[in-house]
């Protein structure tokens, strides 16, 4: 048997908005990470993403430990981000109340 090496694309794609997504689908590289930071093994993640191939996911999990500092950057940058939207979102409308406004709903 002869094994020739290849040369494979990590599935990793970046959408318009900026966000990475992985494998062609709409899970995004900071879920995977997370998960995988958390504990889950590949399969675990496959078993809770069954749009994502397996394989997919070990490339994405070998990707995340040879490029670390890339990836962890690229992670704080979208939580930084993610703060700022909901800091906008809290600004534009008033959450106090919302509950009780639900509530009043239902009764009328």
């Amino acid at each position: 048997m002869t094994i020739s090496a290849t040369t494979e694309t990590i599935p990793l794609k970046t959408d318009t908005d900026g966000v990475v997504r992985v494998g062609g689908t709409q899970v995004t590289l900071d879920t995977i990470i997370e998960a995988f930071t958390e504990g889950a093994t590949a399969e675990e993640i496959a078993q809770q993403y069954p749009s994502l191939a397996l394989a997919d996911i070990y490339y994405v999990i070998g990707y995340y430990l040879r490029h670390q500092a890339e990836v962890l950057a690229y992670l704080k940058a979208r939580q930084a981000q993610a703060e700022e939207v909901k800091h906008r979102n809290g600004a534009r409308f008033d959450p106090s109340g919302v509950r009780d406004r639900l509530l009043q709903r239902l009764v009328n």
